[in-house]
């Protein structure tokens, strides 16, 4: 949690906002606890000019040890609906809304915990700067902490999944993360209904 001294990602900010100033400062941030468990700080990746920007709830295990986002399970999900609704990975724009991995040890595995309130608005200064820059056109929430950071504590995704939702100067569309997919009992219609939102975001991204 920001506690114990931390006080958010406010004051790790750089004073020039590119991307890759921000990567750099991103690496050394304190704002929140869990820099001290993790292995390093995974911020976005993909072109400065994205017109589409996902938007995570944290990295994985994979995503910690590899430093980059969505290289994991979940990214392989995430890749197979990008290219099946016709979104040219090139042009997207992939992070989250907490850079640092939150696990519990249970022998030789981590345990990915769902990160708190406090955390998610800790990291936020990140994930605002990394929108200012990009200014997507289409923005997709995926899960329900990235729903948090980015629509509020009251956005429901199961209720609202799949609708464009003007917001700003970005349309935004949420569905579930793709790690819903894998865990779920009925992983081909899950995957078909994650898609289905994809395709929501690929029309919403041409109109």
């Amino acid at each position: 949690m920001a506690s114990q001294g931390n006080t958010g990602a406010a004051r790790y900010l750089p004073g020039e906002h590119t991307l890759p100033e921000l990567r750099r400062a991103a690496a050394g941030c304190r704002g929140c606890g869990l820099y001290r468990d993790a292995t390093q700080t995974v911020f976005g990746e993909g072109p400065p000019d994205a017109r589409f920007l996902f938007v995570g709830e944290q990295p994985g295990d994979k995503e910690d040890l590899e430093g980059a986002p969505f290289v994991g399970p979940a990214g392989r999900i995430l890749d197979r609906a990008l290219k099946e609704a016709g979104i040219d990975r090139g042009t997207v724009y992939v992070t989250n809304a907490v850079k640092h991995f939150k696990f519990t040890s249970k022998g030789r595995r981590r345990i990915h915990g769902r990160p708190s309130t406090a955390e998610i608005d800790a990291c936020l200064p990140w994930l605002t700067a990394e929108m200012e820059i990009l200014r997507p056109a289409v923005t997709v929430v995926l899960g329900a902490t990235a729903a948090r950071a980015l629509l509020g504590p009251s956005f429901r995704v199961t209720r609202h999944r799949g609708e464009p939702l003007p917001h700003g100067d970005t349309i935004m569309v949420a569905t579930i993360h793709p790690s819903a997919v894998l865990r779920a009992p009925n992983r081909d219609a899950a995957y078909d209904g994650f898609l289905a939102d994809i395709k929501v975001a690929a029309r919403a991204g041409t109109s």
